[in-house]
């Protein structure tokens, strides 16, 4: 006994200064969102993009501010004032360039030679009109510079590059006081700096609030449980402990939270509270069949330690198959969960196991009614097994037919709008660029000149003018730009500036007449227009938010297209962009879902060998766990719910956790054979004991990942819906099949 005094005593002072450590680390807890962390890695795709990028501007560097006036925003002050913040913009942090309708020009031929007219004559509103009626029917003007029923402007901001998160935060916040100071009644913002502050600031509230919800939830639950102080107290600094450890552990090494965070408090106090539940009831069994504390650890560290770590094991390997996901967030969340899900056990086996010493049975819990009502519901549930296989077994094939035809509805038409907080300014402001101008989505064609010509040779622009026209038959594609703009505004100055002279020039005089212009204008052959060596140039445009599969259906239509209507020996074209390289990401999920679950499935294969050392044995803990995969698998089908790089995490959860009921099932089952019962004796006991445990889990993990429902991230709310539903058909499909896979594969004696 003073030999257990002193080890706990040991254990107890390791862990406050573990708790000391980690809470140190917590606060330097880092949050961080990019777009470049959701592009898959090592895909071809994204290598031709970035070399794309290192020649050309970037396609994501930039930040539109719409400045609205319901009444429209032909009126004097108001274009004042949108004039004076274009200017006063650029100002601003990082920010390289703006341009606005009220900084545009046209060039004018003169006998004088060339000069330049603006687009509004802001001081003199008499001629508003005739310039509004011009404007309205340009379509380099109309949902790029000015909504179509004009009651916006839309000012472009360009930076260096992608500016990082202080960066962006800075560069809005000084937006935000600009557009004060300016008086607007009302704006909206779109780009990836307001994405990046504004998904960040999210995911620190994500994390908040899960993390009180779930505290609040398990507290009760505990309670109810065992009804006694120091029983909730032991099992709540347990949990809390776990949840300190692990996100000091993030702090400490320098692990940034990504767009996943939100789950991390969720999982780390549900996973906890699991492992607790089981290590307390056992103890709280043996010490109610009259073993002595010390005995009653022992017994208690060595048939639930061992099945606990198997459990903590199996979801570890299942969070561990999200390292095959080609993007960086999924990957990080794999890795930190897996992690996240041993911290807990650690903490579990030593530190609650050391705490539990010190209690009697009375100051733990206070037995009442409840556990005669789960020894009730057990024995009906055993029953039910015993006695009606074969309706069981009708219901799970059923089951099965109705999985398959949902998995077969499944979609992976990704919207960038599904991952936007529901009810915040971002998503309103997505939604009026989706609608009023020409959305978010980038899509970039790369351009090369053939050999022997230029990407400004007459011949290439003919051929880049040519795809132009079609991509405008493409109502989906807007805002196309290239440099044949640049020939074209030419062939409208000379044309009196009549809209229906924007064309290229038909005749090789007039093309080189403006070539020679066009040389003398440096700043139009920088690199957003042509590279320096002059033989690749691009076609920019922007897509609306109309889902990943669609677009990839509208790209083919382009690709046939190019193939069947231009000349390869004078110009290629590539698709590219980060629209492209994002949308990609649904082709991997569906390749690296499958890998990881095989190799998942494979290496809990492994460990059930290992730990039962029968084949039988391994086949009874697969098959129940197969179909609560199937079932996640078909609520996607069904709900018409995409299949995205965040939800695929679901069916990674899903395994992890599922496989814990089944291996403490069969751990008890093994343990009660094994001290000479027969098999229905032995599944009446492992009903009695093992079953009250993982039903409680299961309800604990049910109501612990339905407070993402709470979640204002739409992909978080859903993994959190799925999750729980999910894991009730886990614990039926452990409590009803595997009684009945025993019964049929292993022996009765």
């Amino acid at each position: 006994m003073a030999s257990l005094r002193r080890i706990r005593l040991f254990i107890l002072i390791v862990f406050v200064v573990l708790a000391g450590l980690s809470a140190l680390g917590a606060l330097r807890l880092q949050f961080a969102f990019s777009l470049d962390q959701f592009f898959p890695k090592g895909d071809p795709d994204l290598a031709f993009y970035q070399d794309f990028i290192a020649e050309f501007d970037s396609d994501v560097n930039f930040l539109l501010v719409a400045l609205v006036r319901e009444d429209g925003v032909f009126e004097q002050d108001f274009l004042e004032r949108a004039h004076d913040f274009s200017l006063s913009a650029r100002r601003l942090p990082t920010i390289r360039e703006s341009r606005s309708l009220t900084q545009l020009s046209y060039p004018l031929k003169t006998p004088f030679g060339i000069t330049t007219v603006p687009v509004i004559h802001i001081d003199q509103p008499s001629r508003y009109a005739s310039d509004s009626a011009r404007i309205m029917q340009d379509p380099r003007f109309v949902n790029q510079f000015i909504s179509a029923d004009a009651t916006s402007l839309a000012v472009l901001l360009r930076s260096d590059s992608l500016p990082s998160l202080e960066q962006s935060e800075k560069m809005v916040i000084g937006i935000d006081s600009l557009i004060e100071a300016f008086g607007f009644e009302s704006y909206h913002l779109l780009g990836p700096p307001y994405f990046q502050k504004e998904m960040v600031a999210m995911q620190k509230r994500e994390v908040a609030v899960s993390a009180i919800i779930s505290g609040i939830l398990v507290t009760l639950v505990m309670f109810l449980l065992f009804r006694k102080p120091w029983g909730i107290v032991t099992a709540m600094v347990s949990i809390g402990l776990g949840l300190l450890l692990f996100l000091g552990l993030l702090g400490g090494t320098g692990r940034p939270l990504n767009a996943m965070a939100a789950l991390y408090p969720v999982l780390m106090i549900i996973v906890g509270t699991s492992d607790v539940i089981h290590i307390m009831s056992k103890y709280i069994d043996e010490l109610r069949k009259g073993k002595a504390r010390v005995e009653a650890l022992r017994i208690t560290i060595r048939e639930i330690g061992l099945a606990t770590l198997l459990t903590s094991l199996t979801t570890a390997v299942g969070f561990g198959t999200l390292l095959t996901s080609r993007v960086e967030p999924i990957q990080e969340f794999g890795f930190n969960a897996a992690v996240g899900v041993m911290v807990a056990y650690l903490t579990v086996i030593t530190f609650t196991a050391a705490l539990l010493s010190w209690f009697r049975e009375p100051q733990l819990i206070r037995l009442g009614r409840g556990i005669q009502f789960w020894e009730t519901w057990m024995l009906r549930t055993y029953l039910l097994t015993r006695d009606h296989p074969r309706k069981i077994t009708v219901g799970a094939i059923l089951l099965l037919f109705i999985s398959a035809v949902g998995i077969s509805r499944i979609t992976t038409n990704y919207r960038v709008e599904s991952n936007l907080p529901r009810g915040k300014k971002i998503t309103e402001d997505f939604l009026f660029f989706e609608n009023e101008y020409a959305g978010f989505r980038p899509m970039e064609i790369a351009v090369f000149a053939g050999d022997g010509y230029r990407a400004d040779d007459l011949e290439v622009l003919r051929q880049i003018d040519s795809l132009e026209r079609f991509l405008h038959t493409i109502p989906v594609v807007q805002n196309i730009t290239s440099l044949t703009a640049v020939y074209k505004t030419i062939n409208q100055m000379y044309g009196q500036n009549r809209p229906e002279a924007y064309q290229m020039p038909e005749e090789e005089g007039a093309y080189q007449r403006y070539r020679r212009l066009v040389d003398r204008m440096p700043d139009e052959r920088s690199a957003v227009f042509m590279s320096t060596d002059g033989t690749k140039t691009r076609i920019s445009s922007r897509l609306l938010d109309v889902g990943a599969d669609s677009i990839k259906a509208i790209g083919t239509k382009i690709d046939e297209w190019i193939a069947g209507n231009t000349n390869p020996s004078v110009v290629t074209f590539k698709r590219t962009g980060t629209g492209l390289i994002l949308d990609k990401n649904s082709e991997y999920v569906r390749d690296s879902l499958l890998q990881g679950l095989g190799l998942a499935v494979l290496i809990v294969s492994l460990l059930m060998a290992l730990l039962f050392r029968n084949l039988n044995m391994v086949i009874i803990s697969m098959i129940p766990n197969a179909l609560p995969l199937l079932l996640a698998g078909a609520m996607l089908g069904f709900l018409g719910i995409e299949l995205e790089a965040g939800i695929s995490i679901v069916f990674a959860v899903v395994f992890g956790i599922a496989v814990d009921d089944t291996i403490h099932f069969l751990s008890k089952y093994k343990l009660a054979r094994e001290k000479g019962l027969d098999m229905e004796e032995a599944l009446r006991i492992t009903f009695l004991e093992t079953g009250k445990a993982i039903c409680l889990t299961t309800v604990i993990l049910f109501f612990g990942f339905l407070v993402m429902l709470f979640s204002i991230h739409p992909p978080s709310v859903t993994v959190g819906a799925l999750i729980s539903l999910t894991l009730f058909s886990a614990l039926f499909s452990d409590l009803l099949l595997i009684p009945l896979l025993i019964r049929a594969l292993l022996p009765k004696h």
